[in-house]
């Protein structure tokens, strides 16, 4: 048997099995259904070199710029948006690769072409620095961003993410694997997608990455998991992501991020089993400017969509303490 031959047996097996024992009705979530509407409708495209650059753009006042996580995209900050927009223009973009954004052909989607292009969408919508809100692989594309980009970044809050020393993290070795072989989207993200209660089975993405059994919602699973598999483009644009993770985005970024003089705060979920719980004190270790460290226990990888009113709150104390009104 060929090596994806064998790939697609076996996950699909696996698949399958979940599927007959999770298949007894999915989790509604109006409140949700009504944000995936209102995030429809708010939905921007930026032209760029890097290609349309979807996109939200809410409130008035200082930018504020979030990062999504992968295979998400930027409707994982609706809740932090709604909480923030009162006082930010909150800008909330899908990574290349991820959500609607349109990727011109040939261009690279890997964290260090992620960066560039955030420069790019920001001089699109005239906005001359922000601060810096990310999450898992956004985390590490924020990082990138913050060195290249240093005056153009006001402050810096982390969450679970990439960090030099552990990027990408061993959990995300399969992931990676399957990309190799081209089927990542086909044996993980469609199946999730048609089977919405195996995505929030222990060893869906729910499982892995959410703390609330209920999440990820059917209409965020929508948001997130149809435009992937919308297509064999699109599919294989997610492989492309994926393999952009390796090798090690971030090496050799350590000795840049220790003359950072952008204030920081980070925020960490102690239950994430996708990274280190080490990360924090290593980004502490290293960033001259780190106001505090927050650890959320029982909070896994994609807290930030769960706990919106955390992000919110340590969101203001940290524009607080660099001299911003919030």
């Amino acid at each position: 048997m060929h090596r994806r031959e064998f790939l697609v047996a076996s996950v699909g097996g696996v698949v399958a099995g979940a599927a007959a024992k999770f298949a007894f009705g999915g989790t509604a979530s109006s409140e949700d259904d009504e944000a995936a509407r209102r995030h429809e409708k708010e939905r921007r495209f930026a032209q760029t070199a890097f290609g349309r650059i979807a996109h939200v753009d809410r409130g008035k006042g200082p930018a504020v710029l979030f990062l999504h996580g992968f295979p998400l995209s930027s409707f994982q900050w609706r809740g932090a948006i709604d909480r923030l927009s009162s006082q930010r223009r909150c800008l909330a973009p899908d990574f290349m690769g991820l959500g609607h954004t349109e990727v011109t052909a040939g261009q690279s989607v890997a964290p260090s072409a992620q960066a560039d292009m955030l420069a790019v969408f920001l001089d699109r919508l005239s906005v001359s620095d922000v601060d810096l809100i990310a999450n898992d692989s956004g985390g590490a594309v924020a990082q990138l961003f913050v060195t290249r980009y240093p005056k153009r970044v006001r402050s810096l809050l982390l969450t679970n993410c990439d960090v030099e020393i552990d990027s990408p993290p061993q959990s995300l070795q399969p992931v990676i694997e399957l990309a190799r072989a081209g089927v990542y989207p086909d044996l993980w993200l469609e199946p999730w997608l048609n089977h919405k209660d195996v995505a929030r089975s222990p060893t869906g993405l729910g499982g892995l990455c959410y703390s609330n059994p209920d999440n990820p919602t059917d209409a965020a699973l929508e948001q997130y998991l149809a435009p992937l598999v919308a297509s064999p483009e699109r599919k294989a644009l997610v492989n492309r992501y994926a393999l952009g993770l390796t090798p090690n985005p971030l090496q050799g970024v350590a000795p840049l991020l220790r003359k950072c003089t952008v204030p920081t705060r980070i925020v960490w979920g102690t239950s994430d089993t996708i990274f280190s719980t080490g990360n924090p004190d290593y980004l502490a270790g290293i960033l001259p400017r780190v106001t505090g460290i927050r650890r959320i226990e029982k909070a896994k990888l994609f807290f930030p969509e769960e706990y919106p009113d955390i992000i919110a709150a340590e969101a203001r104390l940290l524009w607080a303490g660099a001299g911003q009104s919030s």
